[in-house]
C-alpha cells in the first residue's frame, strides 16, 4: 500500500505543480505588438484596450490590475476614412481665460505622430483613477525604431484590425491577368473606330 500511495501523493504535487505554473502564467503581463500602418485609430484602440485592462484572460476582475503591454509602431503612418484629416477636431483648455484651442487631427499628427493614437486609447479606457496606470503600459512610437530592451520583451504579434490595401504597382503581372473582368473596352473601341473611319471610305 506505501509504494500507491507515493504514487498518488506524486501525481497530486505534480498537478498542484502545473496549475500553480498555469496561474502564474494567467497574471503574469506579456507584451504585444501592434501595427498601426494604415489602420484606423479606432480600431487599434479598441484591440489595445482589451490587452491594457486585462479583459481577455479568464483571471479579470474590474479591481485587479492583469493587464498586459501593448506596443503600437508606425503611428505616424495611421489612416483616416473619408476627410477625418481635416473634419475631424481636437479641442483643449488650458484653464486661464482665452486658453480653448482646436487642431484639425491633421495638424496634431504633424506636430506629434502618436497623439492621436493615444487619445483614442486613452478614450476607451475606464474613467477612473486606474486609467493612468493602464495608460503606463503603452508603448507607442512613429516608425519601427524600437528600443532593444523593449524588442527583448515581446511575446506576440497582433494581427492588424484591418486589411491595409496594395498600391496598383504592388501587384504582380498573373495577379493582375487574373483579376475578373466586368467588360472588355476592345469591341467598343473597335466599334468606334469603324465608325471614325466610315465617312472618309465614302
Amino acid at each position: 500500500m506505501m509504494p500507491r500511495e507515493s504514487t498518488f501523493e506524486n501525481r497530486d504535487s505534480g498537478r498542484r505543480l502545473l496549475l500553480f505554473s498555469l496561474q502564474w502564467a494567467t497574471f503574469a503581463r506579456v507584451w504585444y505588438l501592434l501595427d498601426g500602418k494604415m489602420q484606423p485609430p479606432g480600431k487599434l484602440a479598441a484591440l489595445a484596450s482589451i490587452r491594457l485592462q486585462g479583459l481577455h484572460k479568464p483571471v479579470y476582475h474590474q479591481l485587479s490590475d492583469c493587464g498586459d503591454h501593448v506596443v503600437i509602431m508606425n503611428t505616424r503612418h495611421i489612416a483616416f476614412s473619408g476627410n477625418k484629416w481635416e473634419q475631424k477636431v481636437y479641442s483643449s483648455h488650458t484653464g486661464y481665460p482665452g486658453g480653448f484651442r482646436q487642431v484639425t487631427a491633421a495638424q496634431l499628427h504633424q506636430k506629434d505622430p502618436v497623439a492621436i493614437v493615444k487619445l483614442a486609447i486613452y478614450g476607451m479606457l475606464p474613467k477612473n483613477l486606474h486609467r493612468r496606470t493602464l495608460m503606463q503600459r503603452l508603448h507607442l512610437f512613429p516608425d519601427e525604431d524600437i528600443p532593444e530592451d523593449i524588442r527583448e520583451n515581446l511575446v506576440e504579434e497582433l494581427p492588424q484590425p484591418r486589411k491595409v490595401p496594395r498600391r496598383l504597382d504592388e501587384y504582380t503581372r498573373e495577379e493582375i491577368e487574373a483579376f475578373p473582368r466586368v467588360w472588355s473596352p476592345f469591341p467598343y473601341l473597335a466599334f468606334q473606330a469603324v465608325r471614325d473611319l466610315a465617312p472618309l471610305c465614302l
